[in-house]
C-alpha cells in the first residue's frame, strides 16, 4: 500500500489516455496540490506537458495547438468553469478527469455544453488526497468540529477524501471506529454508505484476511500534537512550516532570493528522502558528509578545458554538479535555519520538560529544571561553562553535538522537585516564546487534570505576569476542553490495565537512549493492540454486524481532527518492523502546533450540528 505512487499511477495514465503531441495541465487549486507533491514541474515537462493553467484563471490565450488534460475535483464550481469552457473552447481537444465520484446528471450537463465536440474522454481517477509519504495522507482540512459534531461541509469533503484513498488502494475495508468519538462513528456511516451505494467500485478480488479502516479522533491523544520533534522531517514542520512540501524562508536572516521557498520532496531528493527520519544530531553529521562530498565533486577553479574531450567531460557533469549544489545550499540552509531557532528558543531546555509532562506519572519525580540564569549551562564539554552569543552558524554544532549525545548537559544533580517549578522556571525565562510557555501549561493542565497537587492557577498566573496574551492564555482551557479526561475514551495519561502498567514500569527502568524521544503517542500502543488482535471490541466497534477473525494485515488509520509526523514515524517504524503488515495513516491535516492550536480553537464552539453528506450519482467511465 502506498498512496504516492498510487497517485503517481493516477497522473501518468492521464497524461498517457490523451496520447503525444503539447498538452497543457488544466487543474483547480486543490488538485494543483495533489499533483505538486508527488511530481516536479520538470518530471512533468518530460511528458510533453508544456503549460500549467487554473480552470479558475479568467487570463489564458486560446492555444488551439494543444491538448487540455483537467484534472478537477467534482466540485458544483469546477463543473460550472467546465461548462463556460466548453462553450468557448481554448483548446483543441479535452480530456476530462476528475478525482472523484461526479453524478450522472453533472455529466449530461457537461455533455450538452459541449456543442463543438472537442471533448475527447471524462474519467474518474480517485486521487482526492495529499500523498505526504508513501504510507502517509492529508485532506489538507483544519478545523473539522465544532464542539463535538462536526462542520458538515468537512463530513461531506473527509467521506469523499477517504474513499478515495480506498479506491486508490483497491480497498474495501471493515470498519472499525473510537467509540468515545461521535465524529469517529459518523465518519463511518458515511463512508459505509458510500462503499454500499457504490458496490461496483468496490468490488475488488477478495483477500483472505479482508482489510481495515481504523477511524480515530484526535482529541483521544492531545498531547502528540503538542510536543517538539527531533526528527528532520517532523522539525522542518514544526518551526518552519511545510505546505505541500513548500517551506518559505524569506523570514531568515541573510537569505538569498533563490532559497526564500524551497522544495523538500522525498520523491525528488535523495539525501532528504534519506533523512527523513533520522534526528537532529544525525542530520548534522550527514549534512557535514555531504558538504565533503561536495568539495570533491566540486570542479577545480584552475581547471582547463583544453580538448573537446575536456569541454565533453565538463558539459556531462556540469548538471549533476548544479544538481548537487542546490541540493547542498538547500539543506545546508534548512538546518541552519533549525539549528538557530532551536538555540534562540531554547528548545533543548523546553523539550525535555515537555517530554517529563508527556511520559511522566509522578508530580513529583522529575529533575530539577536548568537554571534561569539563560547564558549559563553545561556546554557538552564541560560543566556551568557560559556560552557567549552564538554566531548564525554555531548553535548547529552545539545542538546537534547535545543531540548526539543523548542528553542536554544540564544540573543532573537533581531532587524531587515539583513538576510544575520546572515548568515555572522555563515561564520565567524571557527567551521562551509565547508559544512555547503556553504549550507547556497545555501539557500540565492535560497531564495533570485531576491531580491533588495540581498547580494550573499559579502556572496560568505566571503566563499573565509573562505578558502572555489573552488569547493564548484562554486557549490552554479550550485545550483541557478538547481533548480532557472528560472526552478521552483512552486510558492516555494514567494506564489502569495491569498489563499496561507493567509494561510502563519496566519501560522507566529500562531506561530511553534520548531524553528528547521518550513518548510514544498513543496510537503505538493502539496498533500493536490491533496487530496482536488484542484491541478491544468494546472502545473500538466494528460498523456492523461483523468481525475479523484473523489478525489484520493491511490497515488503513484515520484521525479525525489530523495526524503528526510522530505518528507517521510510528507506522513507518511497525511497517519496517512488523512482517505481513502495512498500515497508511491519514488525517484531515498533518500537525504542527499552529495548526493544531487553530484545530482546536475551532472546535471550542458549541450548539453546531451536523447533516449528512448526499452520496453521488454514477459516472460513466472509473479507474
Amino acid at each position: 500500500m502506498n498512496v504516492t505512487l498510487a497517485v503517481k499511477q493516477y497522473v501518468s495514465k492521464m497524461i498517457e489516455s490523451s496520447g503525444p503531441g503539447m498538452k497543457v495541465l488544466l487543474m483547480d487549486k486543490e488538485t494543483t496540490s495533489i499533483v505538486s507533491v508527488v511530481y516536479t514541474q520538470s518530471e512533468i515537462l518530460q511528458k510533453e506537458v508544456y503549460l500549467f493553467e487554473r480552470i479558475d484563471s479568467q487570463n489564458r490565450d486560446n492555444m488551439k495547438h494543444l491538448k487540455a488534460i483537467c484534472f478537477l475535483r467534482p466540485t458544483k464550481e469546477n463543473v460550472e468553469h467546465l461548462i463556460q469552457e466548453l462553450h468557448r473552447p481554448k483548446y483543441s481537444i479535452y480530456f476530462i478527469f476528475f478525482s472523484n465520484v461526479i453524478s450522472k446528471s453533472e455529466v449530461k450537463t457537461l455533455a450538452e455544453a459541449d456543442e463543438q465536440e472537442v471533448v475527447a474522454e471524462v474519467q474518474e481517477f480517485y486521487g482526492d488526497f495529499i500523498a505526504v509519504n508513501p504510507h502517509l495522507f492529508s485532506l489538507n482540512l483544519v478545523g473539522c468540529a465544532r464542539g463535538r459534531s462536526w462542520e458538515p461541509s468537512l463530513l461531506s469533503r473527509t467521506t469523499q477524501g477517504l474513499t478515495s484513498v480506498l479506491l486508490a488502494l483497491k480497498k474495501c475495508p471493515m470498519i472499525r471506529y473510537q467509540l468515545s468519538s461521535d465524529m469517529a462513528k459518523r465518519l463511518g456511516e458515511s463512508v459505509k454508505q458510500i462503499i454500499t451505494k457504490e458496490y461496483e467500485l468496490f468490488d475488488f478480488r477478495k483477500t483472505e484476511v479482508p482489510p481495515l479502516l481504523l477511524i480515530l479522533d484526535r482529541s483521544d491523544d492531545a498531547i502528540t500534537p503538542l510536543l517538539n520533534q527531533w526528527t528532520y522531517q517532523a522539525m522542518v514542520h514544526e518551526l518552519l512550516g511545510l505546505n505541500n512540501n513548500r517551506i518559505d524562508l524569506s523570514r531568515v536572516p541573510g537569505i538569498s532570493k533563490e532559497l526564500s521557498e524551497v522544495v523538500l520532496s522525498a520523491e525528488s531528493d535523495e539525501f532528504y528522502a534519506n533523512n527523513l527520519y533520522l534526528n537532529f544530531g544525525e542530520i548534522g553529521t550527514n549534512i557535514k558528509n555531504l558538504m565533503e562530498d561536495f568539495q570533491k565533486k566540486k570542479p577545480k577553479g584552475q581547471q582547463k578545458l583544453e580538448s573537446i574531450a575536456d569541454m565533453k567531460a565538463f558539459v556531462d557533469n556540469y548538471p549533476q554538479f548544479k544538481k548537487m549544489s542546490g541540493t547542498v545550499s538547500k539543506h545546508v540552509t534548512v538546518v541552519g535555519e533549525l539549528s538557530r531557532l532551536v538555540s534562540e528558543r531554547h528548545l533543548m531546555e523546553v523539550s525535555e520538560v515537555e517530554q517529563e509532562l508527556a511520559c511522566q506519572n509522578d508530580h513529583s519525580s522529575a529533575h530539577q529544571c536548568p537554571p534561569v540564569d539563560e547564558g549559563v549551562r553545561d556546554a557538552p564539554g564541560g560543566r556551568g561553562k557560559r556560552v557567549g552569543a552564538p554566531s548564525y552558524h554555531a548553535p548547529m554544532t552545539y545542538s546537534i553535538r547535545i543531540m548526539q549525545s543523548g542528553r542536554l548537559g544540564i544540573d543532573q544533580r537533581g531532587c524531587n522537585a515539583d513538576i510544575s517549578k520546572n515548568v515555572r522556571r522555563l515561564l520565567q525565562n524571557s527567551r521562551v516564546s509565547e508559544v512555547d510557555a503556553v504549550r507547556l501549561v497545555m501539557l500540565y493542565a492535560l497531564r495533570y487534570e485531576r491531580h491533588s497537587s495540581n498547580n494550573l492557577p499559579g502556572l496560568m498566573e505566571d503566563l499573565n505576569r509573562k505578558g502572555v496574551s489573552e488569547r493564548h492564555r484562554r486557549m490552554v482551557q479550550s485545550m483541557v476542553e478538547y481533548g480532557g479526561k472528560r472526552v478521552r475514551g483512552s486510558d492516555l495519561i494514567t494506564p489502569t490495565d495491569a498489563v499496561a502498567i507493567t509494561k510502563q514500569f519496566f519501560k522507566g527502568l529500562k531506561g530511553v537512549e534520548n531524553v528528547y524521544t521518550q513518548h510514544q503517542p498513543l496510537l503505538q500502543e493502539t496498533l500493536d493492540q490491533l496487530i496482536k488482535g488484542r484491541l478491544k471490541d468494546s472502545q473500538y466497534p466494528y460498523l456492523g454486524a461483523s468481525s475479523l477473525r484473523d489478525r489484520p494485515q493491511d490497515i488503513i488509520v484515520f484521525v479525525i481532527g489530523g495526524a503528526t509526523y510522530e505518528e507517521a514515524l510510528t507506522v513507518y517504524n511497525l511497517n519496517r518492523t512488523t512482517p505481513g503488515v502495512r498500515i497508511v495513516l491519514g488525517g484531515t491535516t498533518v500537525h504542527n502546533t499552529k495548526s493544531f492550536l487553530e484545530e482546536v480553537m475551532a472546535a471550542s464552539g458549541s450548539g453546531w450540528t451536523s447533516e449528512r453528506p448526499q452520496g453521488s450519482g454514477r459516472p460513466p467511465s472509473r479507474r
